[in-house]
């Protein structure tokens, strides 16, 4: 999995835009697989999956926000 960190520069290219959303969706999928299997550990450790579920979480935002970048602003 390729880290992602805040201080990342946000692409302007809506290519570009698009490109990273579907990487981060992607990696967004495997931190639900990889949870999915702690759960069913036993022995997991819980703020381990405690971890990847923010993970998740600010996976999501980061696609919700990148997502609305691509929404073309429209006179009121």
């Amino acid at each position: 999995m390729q880290a992602v960190y805040a201080a990342r520069v946000e692409p302007q290219d809506p290519a570009q835009i698009a490109l990273r959303i579907a990487e981060l969706k992607q990696e967004h999928r495997q931190l639900d697989e990889a949870i999915a299997k702690l759960v069913a550990d036993i022995e997991a450790d819980e703020v381990a999956i405690k971890r990847l579920k923010k993970r998740k979480l600010w996976l999501k935002d980061c696609i919700s926000r990148l997502e609305s970048a691509l929404i073309p602003d429209e006179p009121a």
